[in-house]
């Protein structure tokens, strides 16, 4: 054997030593719930599922926004872009169903920033959870979501629990405008009428009498019949219908129009907080109330972002929850940081190990405040605002 042979032989031997040493054991994933894989260069992709068509549209668009904001500022996680794929929830169960079979269908989908309306929440968190995919809400508030015995284990929320606005309303009405008799109006809706049951349960709690708790259609828009039976029942003082903008629209104007409710305050609640649901009230809507999220935050990453939405989208905010959509994004985002596994610029990501951490999530420093989840979801900092409609602006009043 030449000694030019065995010189070569030596190299080749190094050099698969070296190779061996590097490459190391392939990457298994162990993980329960299988893990998601991205290689070099390839996009993370995260679903929003929201509500940006039908006479919802400013609730869910607000919250897209949002979510862009959150990967504009990001930008890349582990080297790897991210990349956003939006669906519609309709905010109905029918559009909750359709927007989570999509996602799930989708295996390079690592999570999901969704839904908008609880409606849509309740069927779309069951799919998601039985496929292993884990959802943040930046606006369901149904109590019903997060409760112990109906709670779906891939489910969490940013928004705040309805137990919380319910409460609060009751209080404002109670002790705040003095109000002793009121009446609570939903359309079915798991937000609406968990929402107007919290609030009739409290005010009574408080001492108030609810002389009414009844239920329009969704779709309806001839709301005298169930106004008249309010009307019937009492008068109230006091009337509290947390709807959606065209149900909402009607009650509003029809209200002034039926007999013993000229001088009833009206109230709704944030699922009527948008310049659609200003137009839809018109004139009948002034110097109403509405509960929802308090937005007076602070801080130079509320500015920064508030920067960042009037020049990408050439308005203020347009409704109340974009704050909550860019902190449940930036939570998947940490997450994804904290759990991910780099094999040489292949990134790995365990979808049961994303979820535990979702859920282990613990004085997480976001706009909306000061998050923390719990074994149901809840990881809201809550803080519910009363805002005065006022020449054709919302306008916060209380606290």
């Amino acid at each position: 054997m030449s000694k030019r042979f065995m010189i070569i032989l030596g190299i080749l031997f190094v050099a698969v030593l070296t190779l061996a040493s590097c490459g190391g054991p392939a990457f298994e994933c162990e993980d329960a719930l299988g893990c998601v894989t991205y290689e070099k260069g390839d996009p993370i992709r995260i679903a929003s599922a929201l509500v940006i068509s039908g006479p919802n549209t400013d609730l869910g668009t607000d919250s897209q926004y949002g979510v862009e904001i959150a990967i504009d500022f990001k930008e890349e996680i582990m080297g790897h872009p991210i990349e956003l794929q939006a669906e519609d929830d309709g905010c109905s169960a029918e559009g909750g169903q359709t927007a989570g079979q999509k996602i799930v269908a989708d295996p390079s989908i690592v999570a999901v920033v969704g839904t908008s309306c609880s409606g849509a929440g309740v069927p779309m968190a069951k799919v998601i959870s039985e496929a292993g995919y884990t959802m943040v809400s930046p606006s369901n508030t149904a109590p019903s979501l997060t409760d112990p015995a109906l709670h779906e284990a891939g489910y969490l929320r940013t928004a705040h629990n309805d137990k919380v606005q319910g409460k609060a309303m009751a209080d404002f009405a109670y002790n705040v405008l003095g109000v002793t008799t009121a009446a609570a109006i939903h359309d079915g809706d798991p937000y609406t009428e968990g929402l107007a049951r919290v609030f009739a349960d409290s005010f009574e709690e408080l001492g108030g009498t609810i002389v009414e708790f009844t239920a329009v259609n969704k779709g309806d828009t001839d709301m005298r019949p169930v106004l008249t039976s309010v009307a019937a029942a009492g008068p109230p003082e006091f009337i509290y219908y947390p709807v959606f903008t065209a149900e909402g629209g009607f009650l509003t104007k029809q209200a002034k129009e039926v007999a013993g409710l000229e001088n009833t305050i009206l109230a709704a609640a944030d699922g009527m907080i948008s310049a659609a649901a200003i137009e839809a009230v018109g004139e009948a809507g002034e110097g109403m109330y509405f509960s929802g999220p308090d937005l007076s935050f602070s801080g130079q990453l509320y500015e920064d972002f508030l920067a960042t939405y009037v020049e990408k989208y050439g308005s203020e905010p347009i409704s109340v929850f974009h704050a909550h959509a860019f902190d449940a994004a930036n939570m998947i985002f940490a997450c994804i940081e904290e759990v991910g596994v780099d094999d040489g610029g292949t990134l790995h990501i365990g979808r049961q190990a994303l979820r535990d951490c979702l859920f282990a999530t613990k004085d997480f420093q976001g706009i909306t405040g000061n998050l923390t989840c719990d074994q149901y979801g809840d990881c809201a900092d809550p803080k519910i605002s009363v805002s005065q409609l006022q020449n054709g602006e919302y306008v916060r009043i209380w606290p």
